[in-house]
Order: C-alpha cells, then structure tokens, then sequence
C-alpha cells in the first residue's frame, strides 16, 4: 500500500484527507495526517467568536470524528527530507519520530507574520486559533468588569482602549465585530458611557481590505469612523511596551488589549526545513496542477497547496499571478489535491487549479458589512446576511452548521452572553490560592492597584 503523508490539517490538509476516503478504494493507500491540534479551525468565523455571535468550539472539526480511514498523529512537523521520503515529527508529549511516506502533501498553512517592534511579544494576541479569539473575547468582557469599578480617568480610559494592527479581512472583521461588542455592552454598564471606549485600527498602508476596489474601501473606512472608531491608515506602530501604543506619526496612547492581525508569514517547516524548492516568500513552488516544481521540472511524489504554497492563479489576467491566502483557495485546492492524487495513483491525467472568485464578504459587526463581486457592491445588513449565509454553507459537515446557526438563532431571541471565562487559563489557581481568582495571573498586580484605586475613592 502507497503511504501518503500530509503535513497540516489546515482547510487544504483536511479537503484533502477527506476526499481521499471517499476516494480511495480500500488497501490502495495509507493515509497519515500530521497536525498539533487534532481539528480543523474554520477562520473566517473567529472575529465572530472574539465577540460571542458563535460559540468557540463550534467553529472546529475534529480530525478524528470526520476521518475514519486516516491515521492522525497530534504533533508539528519540525523537518521533511522528501530525498529519503521521511518527516520527522514532534509529538505533543515532546518525543521526536520519523515518519517515512511514498507521498507527501504539503498543507502547514501560514503563521503570523510579525515584526521586531518593542513590546509585541508581551502585549499582542493573533487571530488565527480559536484560543487566541477566545482569550481576545475574554479579556475585553474581563476589562468592562474592572472598569467598571474606576472611577473616569485614565486607567479607565486604558481598559477600554483596543488596538487592531492590521487592514486585511482579519483585521478589519474583528476590529468591526469587537467595535460591536463593545457598543452593545455599554447597556449592561450604567458606569461606563461611549466616550470610555476607544478603537484603534492601525495600517501601513493607506487604505485598507485590499481584495476589494478603492471605493469600497473608502465607505468601510467611513463607516468604521462614523461608529467611533479610530483609523491610522499609512501608519506604524512602533512601540507597544508597558502596555502604551507609540505610532510613527508620533501619537502615543495608553492601551488594554493588542490585536496583531498583520497578515501571514511563511512557514518555517517549509520556508528553512525542507529540501522542497521554495520561492523567495518562503512558500512551496508548485505548478498549477498542484505538484511540487515547476512547469519544466517537477518534483516526484510531492503536491502541496493552501497559504504555504505559491499556486499559479490562472483565472487571473495578470502574468505570473499567484493564488490570494484565503478560504475559498484553500478548500478547492484541497478538494483539487484529492482527486488528482487518485488520479496518479491510479496512472490518469490530473487536472490545473483554476477558480474564479466568487466575490468578497467581510462582517463589521451584527449589522453591518460589505460584499463585492465585480462592479456589484452591496453594504449594511444584506452584506452582513450574505457573510452569514455564505460562511454557514461553506464551513465543513452538517453538524457544524446546524450548530452554528441555533447559536445564531438563541442569540437573535436573547442577545449575546456576556460572561467572561480569562480564569480559565488558569484553573487551579484559585484552588491552591484560598479562593484568590487573581493569583497567578500575569497582571494581578495591575488588577490589586485598581482594586486600591476604588477602595481609595470610595
């Protein structure tokens, strides 16, 4: 039997396994897939989960539950030797193990990308897991609890204050939905007003959402700004220490919670661990047909796609175009990535990658969104109901869907829940302390000065 491996059970990594069990004939191959955390994350509904529209878990697929036929091992991918057909993997108990393969496919996705600036390892949060948008959520409704026992003033005004780094889809949407949120809490906060809350979205560019045309862009721009937001386009942030936000244009301001959605960088298992060939980004070379190497020197036995691979897009009229780091690429590559393994297998002809856009969706908040699909722009709540309808069929097997759109029903009927759970991250604290719920925590004596500040104006 063939062994293929598949790194990664990002959108691309988990298409592919899927379809391959539906594909495959029994004893025609094994199929291992390799990811640290045993299910697939549908990203696009994070912005969603950071302000509690969708409940976290139901935003990801389980490996196991969904691929009967494929062996899942939880650990990274730390190396590939594809000239000895063998990865080496490090398992989440820490043991190193090799795993020989006849195939690879190459599906790790992107990291974040970052940058050198003081101050981000400490502060920022990402959006790209579900526990980064759960601990986003958390923090923010954590934050109202504590400042709502200041009194006005600066440390108030800090609690309150959020920074999105980053003009992309990811960027923008959670900066919209968190802007939302925060709005909506303010009836259950009699203490606080609007002036308390204080929304930063912060771009080197100078203009934002760039899968959209200038105008669109324009009015998202407008319209984040009529609902109080803040908007530093062509703009840096340069400092992000002792939790104070400094930009280049000189403006600095105290901050309560960082959000780092700057766009994707390579992989490193694929950018400095591999002997496939990668580009000067730091993604895999691969042809149309999603085959490692180029159109005059492929690579045997080795197909990657998804955001760590550069995939001719040849829907596009520019020469030398590359497929955009999104969803919709990922999942039809995956799907693609499936049948022409079967297809190799089994000695026929595989078939180039080629998908026409289907437009671009973006929510800002419960409300509020944009959609574009060529000259036709629809805004306000038909966008938002678009994004709504167009993710809930999109994210993967019925049970996530009907999951998805009861918690969207219940939140219709009865709002939100509000309830912060930031203990979480540390359960036993409270049990080894006597009950103190801020023992151990990184900023507990940031959270006792602000007790002593109430206890002092009282």
């Amino acid at each position: 039997m063939r062994k293929i491996l598949i790194v990664g059970g990002g959108y691309a990594g988990f298409y592919t396994a899927w379809g391959l069990e539906k594909r495959l004939r029994r004893g025609e191959a094994h199929v291992t897939l390799v990811d640290p955390h045993g299910y697939m994350t549908y990203q696009p509904f994070l912005p969603e989960v950071t302000a509690g529209s969708i409940e976290a878990r139901h935003v990801m697929v389980s490996l196991r539950r969904h691929l009967h036929r494929t062996t899942v091992v939880a650990g990274h991918t730390t190396s590939i030797d594809h000239a000895h057909r063998t990865a080496t993997v490090r398992t989440n108990d820490g043991a190193l193990r090799e795993v020989r393969y006849d195939t690879i496919v190459v599906t790790a996705g992107a990291v974040t990308r970052t940058f050198p600036v003081p101050g981000i390892e400490q502060e920022a949060i990402g959006l790209k897991h579900v526990e980064e948008a759960v601990a986003i959520r958390d923090q923010l409704l954590t934050a109202f609890d504590r400042a709502a026992l200041l009194p006005p003033g600066e440390e108030r005004r800090r609690l309150l204050t959020v920074t999105v780094v980053g003009g992309g889809f990811t960027g923008v949407e959670v900066f919209g939905e968190l802007l939302s949120l925060a709005t909506s809490l303010l009836r259950a906060y009699p203490e606080l007003g609007r002036d308390d809350l204080s929304f930063h979205l912060v771009d080197a560019n100078d203009r934002i959402l760039p899968e959209v045309t200038d105008e669109p862009g324009r009015w998202v721009v407008r319209h984040l700004r009529q609902r109080g937001g803040h908007l530093h386009l062509g703009t840096q942030v340069v400092s992000a220490a002792d939790g104070r936000i400094m930009l280049s244009t000189g403006e600095s301001y105290g901050n309560g919670l960082l959000i780092w959605a700057a766009g994707n960088g390579s992989n490193p298992v694929v950018a400095r661990n591999t002997d496939l060939p990668v580009d000067e980004r730091g993604l895999v070379r691969v042809r149309a047909d999603l085959r490692v190497g180029t159109d005059d020197a492929v690579v045997p036995d080795a197909w990657a796609a998804g955001d760590n691979a550069a995939v001719p897009d040849l829907a596009s009229p520019v020469p030398g175009a590359r497929t955009v780091p999104n969803a919709q690429h990922a999942v039809r590559q995956g799907r693609l990535l499936a049948a022409n393994l079967v297809a190799d297998l089994r000695g026929r002809k595989v078939r180039p990658y080629v998908h026409h856009s289907l437009g671009v969706v973006a929510t800002l908040g419960i409300g509020h969104g944009i959609f574009q699909y060529k000259r036709l722009v629809v805004t306000g709540v038909p966008a938002w109901l678009m994004h709504r309808g167009y993710h809930v069929l999109a994210v993967p097997t019925w049970e996530r869907k009907v999951r998805v759109l009861l918690v969207w029903a219940s939140a219709a009927l009865f709002g939100r829940d509000i309830i912060p759970l930031a203990t979480v991250q540390r359960p036993r604290a409270a049990f080894l302390a006597g009950g103190d719920p801020f023992a151990g925590a990184d900023d507990a004596p940031a959270v006792r000065r602000e007790l002593s500040a109430v206890r002092d104006a009282r």
